[in-house]
């Protein structure tokens, strides 16, 4: 169980849920900024066929409401910044807000989350003193429809509210914003609500361009960063942001909250992107799916081991309409025709883990073999063709409705046939080798009806006894060589990596 603590003001990196709630899920936001997205019925649609339960909007558009009715999806929608000043003058306003664009939706579209306003620091109008009264009127108006449990207020911060984040245990909260923090926690701790953040992991690369590696953002490095102050090791980025707001959260304690359900670190919103030359939808891949892993098996933070933590990728579409960098309009996971930018398992249970590279499920002494996350698609293709032709393999399990097709992505596909080869030809370390594409887990990668075969159970020896050629071995090998020229990293808020389109 988190430690019981509250706040009397605070700022933002991960969404703080409270105690009493329970989280650990992975959702999405749609944002709309461009002029060739599918229609909120196909984007709906699109959501559901990825098994996408949980969708944070902007607005309350009435189109995206309406489609989402009836899907089970989570929408978590908001109050843009421009509405701040009308909802936190008068009830009424609230009132009628909510009666033209949250009730004619509800319960067929599943409202959990109202946001009220968005990174209110960073607005150039300064409308961080409206954020508040306007949340209060928003529960206020949930409440006269007996909603308030149901549907939960909050608002989402920026870094910003930061004015000191190294190391992470220094973390400090910018004491200008104290005027409107300090209520706002009063009021999540209240009303058992969230406190929101959106994490841009881009600006610390910013500011610190010769001292962030690539791996150290995608989850993959191979060193650990020590925090002088507690000795804690850190092996990503964004464990070292979530824990800056950790320990400025804990360094403003107060006893008045005792006894009340705290606040504990449990969402964010995400984005990570490369530097606009070394943006790759390999690296993007990377990295959410490592972090897709990370929130999904409850991993944490090194303050905070086994701490649940909610996370909303963005973006879900790449947004053409986006002032700015090229980068800022390359946040999809989709294309606007639907296709994906890369593939990516939502659910989590997929057979490639992030730390071990495999499921969650412990074994006795045996050893499959699964795909490497650093495989390259190509070579990943080329090992699953080579293992369900000349491999002998029997890969109908990971075909079209069959049980193991789902996630439809290269590495469960190869996982599955990797392993099927593995168990075939003896368990031996040669049979796992594919080229290099190959790693052995103590772990079950088996999930939900997909069944993983195991040493002794259909082994039928084939005369290939080396898994994949060596002209496989090459290729993975230059693709090694191509992702370690990658030296440096771009990031940027909780949530998908970018992708440049190049032609």
């Amino acid at each position: 169980m988190a430690t019981r603590f509250t706040l009397i003001f605070a700022a933002s990196l991960f969404l703080l849920l409270l105690d009493c709630c329970s989280g650990s899920f992975i959702g999405v936001c749609y944002g709309r900024s461009a002029d060739d997205l599918p229609t909120p019925d196909k984007v709906a649609q699109l959501v559901q066929l990825h098994k996408i339960k949980y969708v944070r909007i902007y607005d309350s558009n009435i189109q995206v409401l309406k489609a989402f009715a009836n899907t089970g999806v989570e929408l978590m929608i908001g109050v843009p910044n421009s509405d701040l000043l009308s909802l936190s003058q008068f009830q009424s306003n609230t009132d009628r807000w909510l009666k033209n664009s949250v009730l004619p939706y509800y319960p067929a579209t599943k409202i959990t989350y109202i946001t009220v306003g968005a990174e209110v620091t960073e607005s150039p109008d300064n409308t961080s003193s409206l954020v508040v009264p306007a949340m209060t009127n928003v529960l206020t108006a949930l409440k006269k429809l007996g909603l308030h449990k149901k549907i939960k207020v909050s608002s989402t911060h920026s870094l910003g509210v930061l004015s000191r984040s190294f190391p992470p245990s220094a973390g400090a909260f910018n004491s200008s914003h104290a005027h409107f923090l300090k209520p706002m926690l009063e009021f999540l701790a209240e009303n058992q609500s969230p406190f929101m953040i959106d994490i841009y992991p881009y600006y610390a690369y910013r500011d610190s361009r010769n001292k962030v590696p690539l791996d150290y953002a995608l989850f993959e490095a191979s060193s650990e960063g020590i925090d002088p102050n507690t000795g804690l090791l850190y092996t990503n980025m964004v464990e070292a942001q979530m824990e800056y707001f950790y320990f400025a959260l804990m360094a403003l304690t107060s006893e008045r909250f005792k006894g009340s359900c705290p606040l504990r670190p449990g969402l964010a919103f995400q984005r990570l992107t490369l530097r606009e030359t070394a943006a790759t939808p390999d690296n993007a891949q990377t990295y959410n799916t490592n972090l897709i892993r990370h929130v999904i098996n409850n991993t944490g933070t090194p303050a905070k081991p086994g701490e649940e933590l909610d996370v909303y990728v963005f973006s879900l579409f790449n947004e053409n309409r986006k002032p700015g960098l090229e980068s800022e309009r390359n946040w999809g996971l989709f294309y606007p025709d639907q296709t994906s930018v890369y593939s990516l398992d939502f659910t989590g249970r997929g057979a490639v883990d992030m730390t071990t590279q495999a499921n969650i499920t412990k074994s006795n002494g045996t050893t499959w073999c699964i795909a490497s996350t650093k495989a390259s698609q190509i070579d990943l293709q080329n090992a699953i063709d080579w293992a369900c032709g000349p491999g002998n393999v029997d890969c109908t399990a990971i075909q079209p409705s069959q049980p193991c097709f789902e996630p439809d992505n290269l590495a469960s596909h190869a996982s599955f046939a990797f392993n099927s080869y593995y168990q075939q030809n003896g368990a031996s370390d040669v049979a796992c080798s594919f080229g290099g594409t190959g790693v052995k887990v103590d772990k079950d990668p088996s999930y939900d009806n997909c069944i993983y075969m195991r040493a002794g159970s259909n082994k039928t020896v084939t005369s290939n006894t080396t898994a994949m050629s060596s002209s496989t071995s090459s290729s993975s090998q230059n693709a090694n060589l191509t992702s370690s020229v990658f030296a440096i990293l771009l990031v940027t808020c909780l949530s998908a990596l970018m992708h440049i389109q190049r032609y």
